[in-house]
Formats: structure tokens, sequence, C-alpha cells
């Protein structure tokens, strides 16, 4: 077999050292651009996980590269001149020339040929070649040259970043942030061999024209970062080497392969510094393409596919998680108010990788320090920051998990019954903070379904009533009834009969314009003014009727697509009179219900709004305007916003995934300075934890994990051994057996972790 690597960086290296070294009959040819003693950059970051799995692969390359590197086990977080260490992270860094060096070393020792100053522009000449492997760099040009066949994107992230090195010696990977007057910049950095380090400047784009730096031109670029991080460099100074700024682009390809050519490290995909090095990303994917060649020698469209099929989702997973990575210190702006150690730790989960957990079992004494000032701030003693206490208005919540609403469809008549009884009470003696009811109807045309329920008779009131005077005389629960409209989306039959089926006996529809929502259902009438008057009517009486019923607050439905929510999006609202058109207009109903309902409802009791951030198709809502949503609602008084997502139209394409939704509570959070309620997949107390201590949202509100498991509450308050007196005397004596079976089944697991921890590889 004849194998040709184009590009002779650490991906295809140690590609073509472990192919030779597994197939020694195997021609392979490495043709590089540059000059073996070329290299840009400066370090490289190697995790103990990464470096365990070159010790299986190749001991020589292992031991190479272990001789070289420097060695740290703790994160620094800096800012201003505070810092703090977190422990047990257990990475190396490597000069990347030394690493090309001895890279070089074992390719020669195996017998693979490396060429260099050797320019590829025409892969005819390597026609007899069984296998191109295109690992030439960012800007491939074998991946531009068939970029339609290897469905190539390319996005550039907003941020400004610059890539050099000095001398000062560091003791640990270190995040120096430091505040300008025209915003933030953060140096990622760490040492890479005895006296030098690698230090990475980043900011946005906004600071980055504000300070006036020039691309290209290193000079002024050092003499502005050196006067910056005079503090922190202490004298050391910065070394340049083609320190370009460059906004870091984003590649995707949707075929790794094409023919006999396969797509290797930063030609095929791309991951934010932030998270790690592209060399350890490429080199993974050295080893992917190893193993698939290996499970298929005489077939290499099927080593391909094995290559693909094995190595996607774990790069993909990789992506997201740098995405994520990335997005917070694109809006590193918004944190630069926060208390030192919840910035801190906001910075160290980012990615979502990483949890409160994940560090407590690295290093709890880092741990404590941001709860105890979570705890200071918010004037809690609580072991867990999920189950401190949070207050709107006159309204404290013994703890900051809620239940979302969610569509039982189980009343008649709009009228509430014993399922619901069981349904609100069981969740409120499981220990909830807050319930939100389903979307409670303000007339019998606004139900989603002929299940839905309503607030807008007597009967109705009465039997709400039975059940927020248990919940009040039995727990310390509160709750909350979401008044909502279902707008262009009502009259379907239940969701097991029929998603988004109509009803044979469908009542009139109604929503911001004419626009059915799918092919099925009937086209809606689009809204008059008398139309806006009289539902603003049916809002303040069902509002009325909630404090009547015994309702500590109302949650207004302005989300989904449902009637208000159908006045928000452009893609639901095409009307041209002052109802519509800009943000201004399309928020001048929903904000006059909001004040009605305002208006009507005990100024002590509050009132939350939810909103859909996105509606995850084109030409959506922006989050301009989303923003301009949220502030609005918060000057009319509004006490939390309860930020969703998507459902406005039925082409929607959301990007789901583990607690997908709190970026968008994050930033109307932190932008706009007002609570926010989050949700998605969020399915575990640490999750809970995280999201609450990082300053993303204020209260948690979870969904399915809550319908089979109404006692997740009390199991997580086990889990925590949290000291609970609202358990009814009825439910007393089960609370020593879950809590002494919790603890030993928490500590069992975290041994299992522990043990789990990759080795160390410090020398």
């Amino acid at each position: 077999m004849k194998i040709t690597v184009i590009g002779g960086g650490p991906g295809g290296l140690y590609f073509s050292i472990l192919t030779k070294k597994a197939m020694p009959h195997c021609e392979i040819n490495v043709y590089e651009r540059n000059k073996p003693e070329d290299s840009f950059g400066f370090g490289v970051v190697f995790s103990d996980e990464t470096l365990g799995e070159f010790l299986k692969r190749d001991m020589q390359s292992y031991e190479l590269i272990r001789s070289k590197f420097a060695y740290w086990d703790d994160i620094i977080v800096a800012r201003d001149g505070e810092q703090v260490s977190i422990a047990g992270n257990g990475f190396c860094g490597c000069s990347r020339k030394t690493l090309l060096k001895l890279l070089h070393q074992r390719c020669e020792e195996e017998g693979v040929k490396l060429h260099f100053e050797y320019n590829v522009d025409d892969l005819s000449q390597f026609n007899d070649s069984d296998i191109i492997v295109a690992a030439d760099g960012i800007a491939s040009a074998i991946r531009t040259q068939f970029q339609e066949e290897f469905g190539t994107n390319i996005q550039l992230k907003s941020n400004r970043f610059v890539w050099m090195g000095s001398t000062k010696p560091l003791d640990a990977f270190t995040y120096f942030f430091r505040t300008t007057p025209f915003g933030t910049i953060v140096a990622h950095t760490y040492q890479y061999e005895e006296g030098m380090s690698t230090w990475i400047f980043e900011c946005t784009n906004d600071t980055w024209e504000k300070l006036q730096f020039q691309v290209e031109n290193e000079t002024d670029t050092v003499s502005k970062l050196s006067e910056i991080f005079k503090d922190e460099l202490d004298g050391h100074p910065l070394i340049t080497n083609k320190s370009h700024w460059r906004q870091f682009p984003h590649v995707t390809n949707k075929n790794w392969y094409h023919n006999n050519i396969v797509l290797l490290g930063d030609a095929k995909a791309t991951a934010h510094f932030s998270i790690g090095s592209g060399t350890k990303l490429a080199m993974d994917c050295a080893i992917g393409l190893f193993d698939a060649l290996m499970m298929h020698p005489n077939n290499v469209q099927n080593a391909f596919n094995q290559y693909n099929e094995t190595r996607r989702n774990a790069v993909e997973m990789i992506q997201y998680a740098a995405t994520v990575s990335l997005d917070w210190f694109e809006n590193m702006n918004r944190y630069t108010h926060f208390p030192f150690n919840q910035f801190s730790f906001g910075c160290m989960t980012r990615s979502k990788k990483v949890t409160y957990e994940n560090l407590r079992l690295r290093d709890q004494s880092y741990t404590d320090k941001v709860l105890k000032e979570f705890n200071q701030i918010n004037n809690n003693q609580t072991k867990a920051a999920a189950f401190s206490t949070f207050k709107m208005r006159n309204l404290q919540l013994p703890n900051r998990i809620v239940m979302s609403a969610m569509g039982q469809y189980a009343a008649n008549d709009g009228l509430v019954n014993n399922w619901h009884f069981q349904h609100y009470t069981s969740r409120a003696i499981g220990g909830l903070g807050l319930i939100i009811t389903e979307m409670t109807a303000i007339e019998p045309n606004g139900r989603i379904t002929l299940g839905c329920a309503g607030i807008y008779n007597e009967e109705q009131i009465t039997e709400w009533k039975k059940i927020t005077d248990f919940i009040h005389e039995n727990s310390s629960s509160k709750i909350a009834i979401q008044l909502g409209h279902s707008g262009r989306k009502g009259a379907v039959k239940k969701p097991w009969e029929g998603v988004n089926e109509p009803l044979n006996d469908a009542w009139e529809l109604k929503s911001a314009s004419a626009i059915a929502f799918n092919n099925k259902m009937a086209v809606p009438k689009e809204m008059s003014v008398n139309d806006m008057q009289n539902t603003i009517n049916l809002f303040v009486k069902a509002a009325k009727n909630a404090e009547k019923a015994g309702f500590d607050m109302i949650e207004l439905q302005a989300h989904h697509g449902f009637l208000l929510a159908s006045f928000l999006s452009p893609l639901t609202n095409l009307r041209t009179d002052e109802f519509g058109g800009s943000i201004q207009n399309r928020l001048k109903f929903p904000l006059q219900v909001f004040n009605a309902i305002r208006e009507n409802f005990p100024i002590e009791k509050p009132i939350s709004v939810r909103i859909s951030a996105a509606d995850w198709a084109t030409n959506g809502i922006s989050p301009e305007d989303v923003l301009f949503i949220a502030s609005e609602f918060k000057k009319a008084g509004a006490d939390i916003i309860n930020v969703s997502t998507g459902n406005t139209v039925e082409n929607q394409n959301p990007k789901m995934g583990r607690m997908w939704q709190v970026p968008f509570a994050d930033m109307i959070r932190n932008t706009i300075d007002i609570p926010t309620i989050t949700a998605g997949s969020i399915t575990d107390i640490d999750q809970i934890n995280t999201i609450i201590l990082s300053g993303k949202a204020d209260l948690v509100a979870l969904g399915k994990p809550l319908l089979l498991d109404p006692y997740f509450v009390r199991k997580a308050q086990a889990y925590e051994q949290i000291a609970i007196n609202d358990v009814p005397n009825q439910y007393q004596k089960g609370i020593e057996n879950l809590y002494s079976t919790t603890i030993s089944e928490r500590k069992q697991t975290e041994r299992m972790k522990k043990a789990l921890k990759p080795k160390s590889n410090k020398k």
C-alpha cells in the first residue's frame, strides 16, 4: 500500500508513525511546504487522558514527548489582580517545534519518508497512491479544491485573538483577565518548556476596534498588550512569530473523504483553543484513522467509512463544547460585574463539560469558596445553591427548583379534576420551590385542546382553590398559574390522539396574522383592535380569578407561538398597522395585556413572563428583539423572565442537547439585569447547582424528569444532605432511610469517579 500525507503537522506525522509501525511494508511519504525547523505558534497542550492514549499507542513517542513537556495540575483564574487556583486538572505543555522534531525523529526511525519545502498544488503526481491524507491545515488547499465534494463550511467567529510567547515562567495554566475602559481582554497562558510560555490574547471585536489594534502591526500589538498586562508579565517580554490578529475559523465538513482522499486535523474540523489544542484533536483523529485502516487494511472506502462513523460524533461533541466555551469568551463583558469567585466558576464551567460536582471532586477547597461567596451574597446558609431561597416581591421560594408548565389535557370543559389534584399536590409534597400550572385558558376558545384547563368561571375557580389550599396547608411549595391563549395553535386533538391534528368541530382561531400553523389547521382570523381589547378584558378577568383561586403568582404565556407570541415573532406577525413591523410595534399588544394584568393582580405578588428567545427558523426573532422584549417587560414590572425557545413555526430546526436553552436565559439575565428561569434537558441536581452558581439563571425549571418522579427534589435534598422541615408528619419516618441510602450511594459513585480519573503523567 502507498500512502501520501500532505502536511507535516502533528496529526499527519502521528498517523504515519502508527501506520508504518503496524504495516512496515507500506510506503508512506509526508510532504510539508515548510522547512523542518519552521514552526508557527508556540506551545501545545495535552491532558492526562490524551497522554495515556499516546502511552498505549506508541511508547517511544510518549516517552520522547514526556521527556520534554512542562506538567501542571492547577488552573488559575485571575482578574485584575485577584486570583484563585483550582487543582486536580492534569495537563502538560510542550513546544510545538519540539513536538514536531520528536515526531520527525520517530518517522525516520520507522521508515516514513519526509519531504520538506515541498508545496503540493497538483494531486495528479500521486495517482499511484492508495490513500491521500489531506492534513494541510485550516487553509487546506486540497480541501478547498474539493470543497463541494467535502461539503466544507467555514464560519469566522467574532472574537479577535493573537498568539504570542513570553519568557515569563508559569506554575499553572492561567487565564489572566484584564478590564480596560474598552472591555475585557483575556490571556490564555501556559508554560510549555523551561523559560518559555504561550500567551494567547483574546477580546471582542468591539474592544479590539476601540483599542485600535491593527491586524499585522506586531510592534503596536506588543506595546499595547505589554502595558495592559504589565503586572502579569512582571518585566518579561512578549515574543512574536507571525503574531497577527485573527478570527477563529470554525471548520466543518459534511464528508470527511472523497475517492481516495481523506481529511485529517484542522483541514477536517477545528475546535476553539479555549477547550484544548487543535493538536490534541488532530492526533486523536490520527489514531481514529489508523484504527479504521487496521480494521479494513484491504478496503480503503470501508476504512474511511469506519473512520467517519467512529470519530464524527466525538469530534462534533468537542466542537460543540468548544463553541459553547467560545460563546462565553465572546460575551465575557457580561460577567465583569460578577463577584470574583462566581466569575471564575463561570469560566471553569463555561463549556458545560465541567460542573460543580466535577470541580468539587478535583478541589473541594475551591468549590467551598464559590459556595461561601454565593451564600454571603444571597444571605443564605446552604450546602447546595439549588436549595437557597429566592424572593420576588413578597413571595419567598424555599428553593430554586421549579416545575415547568406541562399540559395534562385531562380537564373537562376547562374544569380541573382529581387528576390535576394529584398531579400538583404530589409535586408540592415532593418539595418543589415553585409549581407552574399547565397553560390555563382565559376563555373556552383559548384552549389548545378540549382537555385544557381554564379559569374563566366560578366552578373552575373553586376546583383550582382546592389544589392551592392543599399545597399551602401541607407544603412549603408555592404555586403559579400560567395564563394564556392558544391563538392559531388551538382547537387540536390531545397529543396522544394526533400531534397538531385539528378537531373535527374546531372553533374559530385568531392570531396576529392570518397564517395557519400547518396545512392541516385552519387559517386564523387576524385580530382586530376590538378583538385585542376583548382579549385584554379576558386576561384581566382571569388574573382576578387567579387571585380568588389562591395562586401565589401569575405567569403570562408569551412563548411557543401561541396568541401573544404570535405578535412577537416576525414569522407570525405580518401586520402593517401599529401592531406589526418593528419590534416596538410587535410588542405593543402583549405589553398591553401584561400591564392590564399587573394592574389587577395584588402588587405584592409577582408576575413572570414566558417568552421564546429563538424561533429556530430562518428570519425568526433576533437576539436584539429578545433583549428589547425582556427589557420592556422589566420596565412594565415583570419580576422574572421564563426563557424558552422554539415551537413558533412547524418548520423549525432546534439545536438541542444538554442544558441547551441555558445560554438564552444567561443572555437575558446578564444583559438586561433581570432574574430568569431556564429549562431544557436539565436532568440532575449537579446541573442545577452549576447553572445557579455560575449566574446563568436564578431558577431552574424541570419538566419530563418530574413526570415519573414527583420526589426528585426530596432525593436531591438527601443527595446534598439538606436538613428539611417541610415533610408532612405522615411521611417523616421515610427521611432517615432515604438519606442514609442516598449518601451511601453517593460515596460509592464518587469513589468510582475518582478511580476512573486518568492516571497522572507527571514526571
